[in-house]
């Protein structure tokens, strides 16, 4: 299994619109990433890969845990390139869990333990890898 890190800004889809399509039985489809390393790591995902979900802009805070359960596939909210194909790519996921205490990027930073956490050294990357050695120390510091 690998694990990663998804941004979503919470005032436009936030953990908890997240958990309700979850228990509704919808899966959400993380459309609107046009980065190509984003959509690369999206690709590079697996079924059942874990990835903790973050709030951006407001709060700047891991919330929760979400699970991959379709693999990459064309984003049906992108437009067609010049040779009519479809560049960007999303994965479907579903809510896993919340956090019992979010982690603050404040924190994260503070934590030498996660220097190298891509959220701290690639920040503006919207879908980024996260070690299990980083996993981990996350999931504690989150109270799991």
């Amino acid at each position: 299994m690998a694990y990663w890190l998804m941004k979503s800004e919470p005032n436009v889809f936030s953990f908890d619109d997240m958990m309700a399509k979850t228990q509704r039985g919808e899966p959400e489809s993380w459309h609107g990433v046009r980065n190509y390393a984003a959509r690369n790591n999206m690709r590079a995902m697996q079924i059942g890969d874990e990835a903790f979900f973050y709030h951006s802009n407001i709060g700047k805070e891991i919330v929760g845990i979400i699970r991959v359960i379709a693999l990459a596939h064309p984003d049906d909210t992108a437009e067609l390139n010049a040779k009519g194909e479809v560049v960007w790519e999303c994965v479907d996921v579903e809510a896993v869990k919340p956090l019992a205490k979010p982690v603050t990027l404040a924190t994260i930073k503070a934590t030498p333990e996660l220097a190298n956490l891509e959220l701290v050294t690639l920040s503006r990357l919207s879908v980024s890898k996260v070690s299990p050695e980083e996993w981990a120390l996350v999931c504690q510091m989150g109270g799991l």
